[in-house]
């Protein structure tokens, strides 16, 4: 058979830089929308996508010639192009370096998705550092702290 099947679900988290609370509600809507517009530009699907002013979760579903890198660097850029050439902030807007990726299984596919969608809920009991060290802990993922802040 020469057919390729995969089914490659992720679940990406990156903040702002230096986590400055950017991501206003005015601009949230519109900024996820070009953002779902750029993983299918990719030939992906985005089926969640969720977050606070200063950091954003995606869940998305990449073909499997596009590595995960690939895939969150050009979000990235073409969105923070984007943001910048639109002038909708009085600041430069820029993403962090680095990023967080963690393979999602399809059972668990929904259960991610909700809990992306509940951000706002969800940060009202927990702070985003504290976030990304659990999510980093139950994936097995080791982290020095020095690099958890920007």
């Amino acid at each position: 058979m020469a057919s390729t099947f995969s089914n490659l679900l992720v679940h990406i988290v990156f903040s702002t830089k230096n986590r400055v609370p950017l991501i206003r509600s005015e601009i949230q809507d519109s900024l996820y929308g070009y953002m779902g517009g750029i993983v299918r530009g990719d030939g992906g699907i985005l089926l969640a996508i969720g977050g606070m002013p200063d950091h954003v979760h995606l869940l998305a579903k990449i073909k499997s010639d596009v590595a995960v890198a690939a895939a969150v660097k050009t979000v990235k850029a073409k969105s923070s192009k984007w943001l910048n050439a639109e002038q909708r902030l009085a600041h430069r807007f820029d993403w962090q370096v680095g990023y967080g990726a963690f393979s999602v299984s399809t059972s668990m596919a929904e259960r991610v998705r909700k809990y992306i969608l509940n951000q706002e809920e969800h940060h009202r009991k927990v702070s985003f550092q504290e976030e990304l060290v659990a999510l980093l802990k139950r994936n097995g993922i080791s982290y020095d702290e020095r690099y958890l802040l920007g």
